[in-house]
């Protein structure tokens, strides 16, 4: 079967796919009006944060972005909401998911054409094809069929784009309670290995393939390698449940880094973004002996998870993150407020003890999903804490400038 008929195989004509606003039913459906760093804006016309400073980071061209959202507000096709731009019903023109996709399929047939051409390009291109599927799929909730098939094209792509890069891509497979977990491995270009690494842990509402600029600007220049596993309820890790041991996936694969050729274990960090902090966090708690430090990008261990004004002031859609990875499709505000408190890892007994491991955290300024006490309470429970502080503007230099600063320490722990 012709691989470019990929694309078309996967996504067929219809209207009766739900409609990803619609997945989650909340009750009480309070929403903030949020500017995030890391997760971008919400809009009172949108349903989902629109993140064009990250995702100019990730590769995609600006305009290339206006022009895609443009499409979108001027659908006349039925929505399930008319308030809100981006939830036209059906895979057609002004839906989500077939516009952001519609603008990956471009860029893959362009990475078709270039394969045996131009190969730098092409591997470049499949880049920029599995950034619109990323984005198409986003925010990945539970039981959107339309969003699991552009997460399939992520991954394609991504696999495509390493076979051209100058980087070795690696799938690898652990063995996890309930069966087997894939993993991707990123290598640096030149070495032999083992390498000195990073465990990856994602956020709630991002693909593997997202940390990519990541590895390739920062980590891969410095000899450093990432794996990057996804969180449970996500992605690889989708069959097994989010829990309050967010940590359980990960332990297992850190459990097993010695059996990896390519993997120095005595020198791993772990590195969270987001949710995945949490993830990061707790590992260096319960594996301190395994790890040299652990890394934080706007990590989320606790305030969100106790401070009813903090989940007030989150947008919709980031409360229907959470919502779908803890199986609550069908809930009310207050009953996800009592859900959260148990993923505090101040609750649970950890954060506030202290903790031989070295472990830094970066802060964005005005960002009020992760407050500036989540990365201090993370900071002030280390023996050796550092805290790295990005600026609000300009966002994009600010943001290089820390994520140059935490791979320089990263660097100090494990090279």
């Amino acid at each position: 079967m012709p691989k470019s008929n990929l694309s078309e195989i996967l996504f067929k004509p219809s209207f009766k796919h739900p409609e990803t606003s619609t997945l989650v039913r909340r009750v009480v459906q309070t929403s903030g009006s949020v500017h995030s760093s890391l997760d971008g804006e919400s809009q009172s016309n949108w349903y989902r944060m629109i993140n064009k400073i990250i995702w100019a980071w990730r590769g995609v061209d600006p305009i290339e972005v206006e022009n895609v959202l443009a499409r979108i507000a001027a659908s006349t096709n039925e929505r399930t909401n008319e308030a809100l731009l981006d939830t036209v019903i059906g895979y057609r023109g002004g839906n989500w998911i077939y516009e952001w996709a519609k603008e990956g399929m471009v860029w893959q047939k362009e990475a078709l054409d270039l394969a045996c051409k131009d190969p730098a390009k092409a591997g470049a291109y499949w880049l920029k094809a599995c950034n619109f599927y990323s984005i198409a799929s986003y925010p990945h909730l539970r039981g959107d069929p339309l969003a699991e098939q552009a997460e399939l094209l992520a991954d394609r792509a991504y696999r495509e784009a390493a076979n051209y890069l100058p980087y070795e891509l690696k799938s690898l497979e652990f063995r996890v309670d309930g069966g087997t977990l894939t993993g991707f491995l990123h290598l640096p270009e030149g070495g032999k290995g083992p390498y000195p690494t990073v465990l990856m842990c994602g956020s709630l509402d991002n693909l593997l393939s997202d940390y990519s600029p990541l590895f390739r600007n920062y980590l891969a220049p410095n000899g450093i390698a990432m794996l990057c596993v996804d969180l449970p309820s996500l992605g690889f890790s989708s069959k097994w449940p989010l829990t309050e041991d967010t940590s359980l996936l990960h332990r297992q694969v850190l459990h097993q880094l010695g059996n990896v050729p390519w993997i120095d274990d005595r020198r791993v960090a772990a590195l969270g973004v987001r949710f995945g902090a949490n993830v990061a966090v707790r590992l260096g708690y319960l594996e301190s002996h395994r790890l040299q430090g652990v890394a934080c990008i706007g990590p989320i261990v606790h305030d969100l998870f106790v401070n009813e004004s903090s989940q007030a002031s989150t947008p919709m859609v980031y409360r229907d993150i959470i919502a779908s990875r803890l199986k609550l499709d069908s809930t009310t505000d207050n009953m996800l407020q009592s859900e959260l408190s148990r993923y505090s890892l101040k609750v649970q007994g950890l954060l506030g003890r202290r903790n031989p491991l070295p472990m830094c955290s970066v802060h964005f300024e005005k960002d009020v999903i992760s407050p500036l006490t989540e990365s201090k309470l993370i900071t002030s429970s280390s023996a050796e804490g550092k805290l790295i502080t990005v600026g609000a503007t300009p966002l994009l230099s600010n943001l290089k400038d820390g994520l140059t600063q935490l791979t320089g320490w990263i660097q100090t722990k494990i090279c």
